[in-house]
């Protein structure tokens, strides 16, 4: 009997059925291959459910049996909303059966153990319903799937029945020919355990295969006697002349590629009139009652700025497009217009962006005013004064420069560690960077940066020379 139910198998994986990604052109595939099968799933041990099932999947010199030939083969049918069903035969010898023994000799550091059970013969057969995901990803390559189904397995003189849930990927090389990959989980009802070990009678497993899948058996949908696969308008009926399409309005040119299927036109103009003969179709003509260039989709342009009138801020006056054909304000009259002008407000020379340079007589008057500028000592905060006074000073010097960068430095006394008056020097030179984006000036045009107590102004012998280390300079960037 077990002989016989063996042939069985062979035929039914000859005969077999198997579910793939079609669609409805090619309803049928036939995919073949080899599989490899995986007990470690069975052998027991781990730390939970997970690592007991799931742990060291892809150990394939240690766990996998492949037989070295083609050892799967199917053949599928859809039947429609991305599903596909069929029944899949494949056949292998297992020589590889893994048990969870942590007393016995040769096992790994985890308690496992391999051994071959005697080279025993593998078949299996199973109804598969599978679900493609590549329409809802818009891919014609890549075509990941879902599938569950059930199956019945000859292991060995043993044979059970098993829950099959998977997962598959398609890498479609052709429209009808790919690289199929798939892993089923194959949970057997069969399993008995003997001791601390699961015999290899039943065992679940993990099987997995590689192959070719062909697709075919396309249908005419729309009966005009042309094949759904040579159809270029599978479900519309048309004329073998035209591959299948249909030409609603006579003029010769097919719906699919006739811009005005139902207005017969000029194969120059993908089928539609042109009624003022400027070579423009109505349908793309801006202006179709009156003719005018292609370069302005057939309308006039009175002033030849290249603009159309219809468009033309300024229709009698000559300007560029970007300025809707107007020409370009300068609105502080320094000669760069304001779309190149970085202070279109303020007059500058053209090699500045039209912007003012800085002034010697300002660099020094920022200079004056940052120099006043005292902290107390050992901490980042204005001594009481004048400072806001100060502040204003420089902030309404740099306003006159906005495309100018500048440099806040801060500066210590020579008290404290040279890391600590580092650390201090950025954080006086950040309150004043602040104080002045507080006034309005750009967070852009300044940077912060600290000097520690590298650069004094004054000695650091006395109180008053420290108080003038205590600072802020200004400085110009280029």
């Amino acid at each position: 009997m077990k002989h016989l139910n063996k042939l069985l198998v062979a035929v039914m994986m000859v005969m077999g059925l198997t579910s793939h990604a079609q669609d409805s052109n090619n309803p049928w595939a036939i995919s073949f291959g080899v599989n490899a099968v995986d007990t470690k799933t069975s052998a027991g041990g781990g730390n939970n459910w997970l690592d007991r099932h799931f742990s060291q999947p892809f150990a394939v010199k240690d766990n996998w049996n492949i037989l070295p030939s083609v050892s799967y083969l199917s053949v599928s049918k859809y039947v429609g909303d991305n599903f596909s069903f069929g029944i899949s035969g494949s056949v292998n010898k297992i020589t590889k059966f893994v048990t969870f023994d942590p007393t016995a000799t040769g096992h790994d550091s985890r308690g496992y153990i391999v051994t071959n059970p005697g080279d025993l013969m593998y078949y299996g057969i199973d109804a598969t319903v599978k679900y493609s995901f590549m329409s809802l990803i818009k891919s014609k390559v890549i075509d990941p799937s879902l599938s569950v189904g059930g199956g019945y397995t000859f292991f060995g003189d043993s044979s059970y029945g098993t829950v099959n849930p998977g997962a598959g990927l398609t890498l479609w090389l052709t429209e009808g020919i790919g690289l199929e990959f798939a892993t089923r989980y194959k949970k057997s009802f069969g399993d008995r355990t003997v001791g601390n070990n699961t015999t290899p009678d039943a065992p679940s497993h993990f099987q997995h295969t590689a192959g070719l899948i062909f697709k075919f058996g396309g249908k005419d949908t729309d009966g005009d006697g042309i094949y759904d696969k040579e159809d270029a308008c599978p479900e519309v009926a048309g004329l073998k002349q035209f591959n299948g399409c249909p030409d609603t309005d006579g003029d010769g040119i097919v719906d699919a590629s006739d811009a005005c299927p139902e207005v017969a036109g000029l194969a120059a103009l993908n089928g539609c009139p042109d009624t003022d003969g400027d070579g423009i179709a109505d349908k793309d003509d801006a202006c179709p009652e009156v003719a005018g260039p292609k370069s302005l989709n057939g309308c006039p342009d009175t002033d030849g700025d290249g603009v159309a009138d219809k468009d033309d801020k300024c229709p009698t006056v000559a300007g560029p497009k970007e300025n809707a054909g107007c020409p370009w304000p300068d609105t502080d009259g320094d000669g760069v217009v304001d779309k190149d002008d970085e202070c279109p407000t303020v007059a500058g020379p053209a090699s500045n962006k039209g912007c003012p340079e800085v002034t010697t007589e300002a660099l020094d008057n920022l200079k004056i005013q940052a120099r006043a500028v005292y902290f107390n000592s050992g901490k980042s905060t204005f001594k009481t004064g004048d400072i806001p006074a100060r502040l204003d000073a420089m902030s309404d010097i740099l306003k006159n420069y906005p495309n100018a960068k500048f440099s806040i430095e801060g500066h210590t006394d020579s008290d404290g560690s040279d890391a600590f008056n580092q650390k201090l020097s950025e954080a006086r030179a950040s309150v004043v960077k602040n104080a002045l984006i507080e006034r309005g000036i750009k967070e852009s045009n300044l940077n912060a940066v600290g000097f520690g107590e590298s650069a004094p102004v004054a000695t650091n012998k006395t109180a008053k020379g420290k108080a003038q280390n205590r600072r802020t300079e200004v400085k110009l960037q280029k």
